[in-house]
């Protein structure tokens, strides 16, 4: 494993943390508009199923949680110079499973929660293997996106220097808002 750029290594003053997040949460807050419009494009959808209203905030979170914990987790390898963007690096890929695995586990019970909201708040709940599927594809996606995010942000925040510990949260935090509105919505058109 290489060592961090010199620039990683003195980063940790007030002035450079800001002034490499600063900028980024500008960029970032701006992109967030787009899942707001997201939800107003399809928002015939949600109005037509309810049920779905309860999925949209705890997928979003959900993703963005998970890419968090994947994220924070290669930061602290990338640290203690355990870190190889390698395909073949087992490490990597048991966190991969791990992150899978909870995020399958968390959308499964996320559908039978959003059931059993659905059938106190409407007169016409979805039927819990729709809301099974909807959540359980849009949360796999999403689940992956994190994933291919954390790696991404973390390596490029290594390469051009910056620390990652700073960078990668925000950035997966939310460009999975964005994605969970968008990859939920799309699941949820082409399974309902």
């Amino acid at each position: 494993m290489a060592d961090p750029p010199e620039s990683s290594r003195d980063a940790w003053t007030v002035r450079n943390i800001v002034a490499t997040m600063f900028p980024l949460l500008i960029v970032l807050s701006g992109l967030e508009m787009i899942s707001g419009m997201v939800l107003e494009s399809v928002e015939e959808t949600y109005l037509s199923n309810p049920t779905l209203f309860v999925l949209v905030p705890v997928m979003i979170g959900m993703g963005g949680n998970l890419g968090s914990i994947f994220a924070s987790r290669l930061s602290t390898r990338l640290h203690l110079g355990t870190l190889s963007f390698n395909l073949r690096d087992e490490t990597l890929w048991t966190n991969i499973v791990a992150v899978v695995g909870l995020g399958s586990t968390i959308f499964v019970l996320l559908g039978v929660a959003a059931w059993v909201v659905g059938q106190v708040i409407t007169d016409a709940p979805l039927p819990l293997v729709d809301l099974l599927l909807v959540s359980v594809i849009s949360g796999l996606l999403l689940t992956g996106s994190a994933i291919l995010l954390a790696i991404g942000a973390t390596y490029v925040s290594f390469v051009r220097g910056y620390d990652p510990d700073d960078t990668t949260i925000p950035i997966v935090t939310n460009l999975c808002d964005i994605l969970g509105v968008v990859i939920l919505s799309a699941v949820a058109i082409a399974v309902l």
